[in-house]
């Protein structure tokens, strides 16, 4: 009885524990079904096992991050199956620029309570990205925090582990001037620039996530809520065969924040803003909302995704590739003498 009353108090508190028990039970075999070779052991200990990468000289290479405001649109919508893709593909591109391969992913949900069916739908997100990037789930964190979160919304965090062959580390210390600048396109805002995405279209706009962007045929939420894309795959066919001078990830910081983290202090990246048409979402918020051109580029992908940096002489191969692997691009720019810094062309 004592047991039962402590379990009452502690939900009528705002935790209950078996309901969130249940919940994490629930999703056992759909976490089942991203193990790979290097798994050991099922998920329910206090730590996740995974055997060391085998080869000469293997580094891993480990990133976090959030799925940030886009959650808020989720929680609007009651759509919660793509967020968790959105956090994997987001870290896998993280650890890649640095040409490293995914091993496992650990997940953070934080929530005032636990709604098993949204909670299921995160995971089946989660699952479906780990599944695609061929790596585990490997274990993660659900926990109840009342008052901590809005009622019906929740956290979303990952954590990457991947590993790289040390001779194969991409640093961007090879980048010269006269490279050239390839970028491949995002699905939307990716995870990155939501606050303001929704200031404008929600406040000042008041639009509804169910009203249609003009100019398309999909709804404010559908944009807002496209998947951010995995590169993995093409970029992986292209360091099989090219040689990569340097890559960045295009989120929170836009261009001018996220290319110099792998420039040369000598060099600077000349990008062609006329190069690709930016995506029509891009458009609205920076005409309604009267945004600045430079704080676009700099809170904003602007439609690409990634960027990848290569010797002139690689670039036919590098397209060849590219185009084998069905990957859409855009040659963006070039490599000048410099200081560090993104600079642009039009």
């Amino acid at each position: 009885m004592g047991s039962e009353q402590k379990k009452s108090a502690y939900a009528q508190a705002g935790v209950n524990i078996d309901v969130k028990m249940d919940a994490v039970g629930s999703i056992k075999q759909m976490v089942a079904s991203t193990r790979t070779q290097g798994v050991i052991g099922g998920i329910g200990s206090f730590g996740g096992l995974h055997r060391v990468p085998t080869g000469r000289d293997m580094i891993l290479v480990a990133s976090s991050d959030g799925v940030g405001t886009k959650l808020k649109v989720a929680a609007m919508m009651n759509k919660h199956d793509t967020v968790g893709q959105d956090i994997v593909n987001h870290c896998v591109n993280d650890i890649l620029v640095q040409g490293a391969k995914p091993l496992f992913f650990m997940d953070y949900v934080g929530a005032a309570k636990v709604d098993p069916v949204q909670f299921r739908a995160v995971v089946t997100g989660l699952c479906k990205a780990c599944r695609e990037n061929k790596m585990a789930l490997l274990g993660g964190e659900t926990a109840e925090m009342p008052g901590l979160y809005p009622a019906g919304e929740y956290d979303l965090v990952g954590t990457i582990v991947g590993c790289v062959q040390k001779s194969k580390l991409v640093t961007g210390k090879s980048i010269r001037a006269g490279d050239v600048i390839i970028g491949l396109p995002s699905g939307g805002l990716q995870t990155n620039g939501f606050s303001l995405a929704r200031h404008v279209i929600f406040d000042l706009c008041q639009c509804s996530w169910k009203d249609k962007l003009p100019g398309t045929n999909q709804t404010f939420g559908d944009a807002l809520l496209a998947v951010h894309r995995s590169f993995l795959r093409p970029v992986s066919a292209l360091m099989r065969s090219v040689k990569i001078s340097g890559m960045a990830h295009i989120t929170g910081g836009g261009f001018p924040d996220n290319i110099p983290r792998v420039l040369p202090k000598c060099v600077n990246a000349e990008i062609d803003r006329a190069s690709w048409e930016v995506p029509t979402i891009f458009k609205f918020i920076q005409n309604q909302g009267k945004v600045d051109i430079e704080e676009m580029y700099r809170v904003f992908n602007m439609g690409i995704g990634y960027v990848i940096i290569v010797p002139k002489k690689e670039l036919t191969k590098a397209t060849n590739i590219l185009k084998a692997q069905h990957q859409h691009y855009s040659v963006i720019g070039v490599i000048r003498k410099g200081r560090g810094i993104v600079t642009y062309k039009n």
